[in-house]
């Protein structure tokens, strides 16, 4: 039961820790400290809802659709290498930083309006939430509750600490190298939860 839910925290941490349009948004709004609250929160009901879609729909799919679930997981496992790759390449080429005068400013109702946009439009949180952990999970019937409660959780913590803990990345993250060392790192996780699929 314990070791279920940390499988499904770790494995939902692992694809959502992925900086994406999501989460750079998050980290944005968290460096002009504006509407921290309201964004993570949209942010972590928003995942609470595709995570729980595709545990317990996608697990029941499988049962049906087993052969076409198989070829899912290895589109997704090719999605995953390749997008580890780009964010390979990033980090031996890229010498982008994070600059404070690249930050605008925005009311509440524009902001919670893009985090929705970047949320429930980008396909990524389709195929990190929905497809991935929801295949994932297709080997675990028992304590699949514990799985998603753990996936869940993951996305909860992950938005809140990104948010609020933003402000403290400023100084480190205007320096190029550091977003080398976070695109090195998304990389490899994303070619380790590839191989997993296969």
């Amino acid at each position: 039961m314990l070791q279920t839910f940390f499988q499904g925290f770790f494995v939902s941490l692992s694809l959502i820790v992925a900086i994406g349009a999501q989460n750079t948004f998050v980290l944005k709004q968290g460096l002009k400290k504006q509407h921290i609250f309201w964004i993570c929160f949209i942010c972590a009901v928003s995942d609470s809802i595709l995570i729980t879609a595709g545990v317990f729909g996608f697990s029941k799919l499988v049962l049906t659709y087993a052969d076409v679930i198989q070829w899912v997981k290895y589109i997704g496992a090719g999605f995953l290498v390749v997008y580890g790759a780009q964010h390979f390449y990033q980090a031996c080429r890229s010498k982008n930083v994070l600059e404070e005068s690249d930050l605008d400013e925005n009311n509440l109702l524009k902001s919670l309006s893009i985090c929705l946009a970047l949320t429930w439009l980008n396909p990524h949180v389709y195929l990190d939430t929905v497809i991935l952990i929801g295949a994932i999970s297709t080997g675990i019937e028992e304590t699949i509750v514990y799985f998603a409660l753990g996936a869940i959780l993951a996305s909860w913590i992950f938005f809140f600490l990104l948010g609020y803990g933003a402000r403290l990345l400023q100084p480190i993250f205007k320096d190029y190298r550091a977003w080398k060392i976070l695109d090195f790192m998304i990389a490899i996780v994303m070619w380790m939860i590839a191989y997993s699929l296969i």
